[in-house]
């Protein structure tokens, strides 16, 4: 249980690390992709069911995010203290918090099926489609909990390899199963949605297997050992304190994005057509800087532990640095290629207008962007997760869902383009100020 990340250039482990966990998002998202593709054959209805049991599992992940971060700041930091002992607790007491949570889920989650659906709108027939899904769905809802959880709290000692080949292998496991049981190839029955439950389920499974495995045979980070009630409780407090906020924050980007896809839906559905795809590639093109965010976590925790602030401190400087080169080039190719990408999705005019007019204004402040997510990170790191919380909520209620209402007002689409990037670039050198605020107390005992 090595502190490996307080030794060795700085720049040259940050790429290294950071290309790992590109390949790990990329299997997230593949994963998803997956599932959608088969369950379109089914059809319409089955479609449209997976499109209302979405903001579920996004809130369910977004718990189980937060709970990752907080575990992954709180082991990093021990690890660099070269405590063993607090490291397997902290390990140990996060997947039993996640465990513990898991259950309330499914149990709440199991009677409330109907109602909640219901008041997203599902009509009887997708109801239950849905009903079908989730049944199989709540209570295989560990398997994908805790492997986040314990993925996180691999990528606190500096290994980013694990985790992204877990992710990968799920993917091939969930593209092999999911064939085999919703459409009932060969021996297998056909459970048509069931059966893509069936094929997530097992493949998250098996994911959590590999996790734990991971976490026992190399890292030796479990503890057999029961410290008593008070010890675990006062774990759960020092968790919560970081992933709590963390998870909010997780949970805010999805509600305000919402409500923005509400005010482009005022200039058609075409409109709206073209700002999905936007979020898309987006997603695509901003992935190296998420990845940086989230290497710079345990990178910081180690350091901070090991009482190496100024290591910490020119991570976080090379990190800000290359945010703002990368979003940069990304910015100068997106709004070259505009139209080409826009094309590779649609022959629709008006939907490609709208991406390229998103294309060649919005991604001006990726780079901005990118400091943003590299604040948040560091801060949760510095026990500061409410700060980070706090940014996440004046960019969005403060900055972005008053600035695209009177940008619609007063500009059209272009204005509602025009303060997205606003509202990223103003929060971004907020979050640069509260850090640098942060970072300043690094040296101080018992930070």
């Amino acid at each position: 249980m090595k502190a490996e990340l307080t030794t060795g250039p700085i720049g040259r482990t940050l790429a290294r690390l950071t290309t790992y966990m590109i390949f790990g998002f990329f299997a997230a998202i593949a994963f998803n992709l997956v599932d959608t593709w088969f369950v379109a054959k089914l059809g319409t209805d089955e479609l449209a069911a997976m499109g209302f049991i979405f903001p579920v599992v996004m809130i369910i992940g977004a718990a189980a995010v937060g709970l990752g971060i907080g575990a992954s700041a709180l082991v990093s930091r021990a690890i660099g203290e070269g405590d063993r002992r607090k490291v397997r607790r902290l390990t140990t007491d996060a997947l039993l918090l996640s465990l513990l949570i898991v259950l309330l889920f499914v149990v709440t989650g199991l009677f409330t099926i109907r109602p909640v659906f219901k008041m997203l709108g599902a009509s009887p027939n997708i109801l239950k489609l849905i009903r079908i899904y989730m049944l199989i769905w709540y209570p295989g809802m560990m398997f994908l909990v805790i492997p986040m959880v314990g993925n996180n709290v691999i990528r606190a000692t500096g290994d980013m390899k694990f985790p992204s080949i877990i992710m990968m292998f799920s993917v091939f496991v969930n593209l092999g199963l999911d064939p085999l049981l919703i459409f009932g190839i060969g021996p297998f029955p056909r459970w048509g949605i069931a059966g893509a439950a069936a094929a997530t389920v097992i493949a998250r499974a098996l994911t959590l297997v590999l996790t734990l495995f991971i976490l026992q045979k190399r890292h030796h980070m479990l503890s057999f050992d029961w410290p008593g009630l008070n010890v675990v409780i006062q774990s759960w407090k020092d968790l919560l304190e970081v992933s709590i906020p963390a998870a909010a924050s997780n949970l805010i980007r999805p509600f305000g994005a919402a409500i923005v896809t509400g005010i482009v839906a005022r200039f058609g559905p075409k409109a709206v057509a073209g700002f999905g795809v936007s979020i898309r590639v987006e997603t695509l093109a901003l992935m190296v800087l998420i990845s940086l965010s989230t290497v710079l976590n345990p990178f910081v925790g180690q350091n901070i532990g090991a009482g190496k602030p100024d290591r910490a401190k020119a991570a976080i400087r090379y990190s800000q640095f290359f945010s703002l080169g990368w979003g940069g080039f990304t910015a100068l190719i997106l709004f070259l290629l505009a139209r080409p990408v826009a094309e590779l999705f649609s022959r629709d005019a008006e939907v490609i207008r709208t991406i390229v007019l998103y294309l060649q204004i919005v991604p001006i402040v990726y780079g901005f962007r990118g400091l943003f997510g590299l604040s948040s990170s560091v801060l949760n790191v510095l026990k500061r997760a409410w700060d980070a919380m706090a940014l996440s909520v004046i960019q969005m209620f403060v900055l972005l869902i008053p600035g695209t209402l009177l940008g619609a007002r007063l500009w059209g689409l272009a204005g509602v383009f025009g303060f997205i990037a606003l509202s990223w670039f103003l929060a971004s050198i907020l979050a640069v100020r509260w850090l640098s605020r942060g970072i300043k107390k690094l040296a101080r005992p018992g930070l």
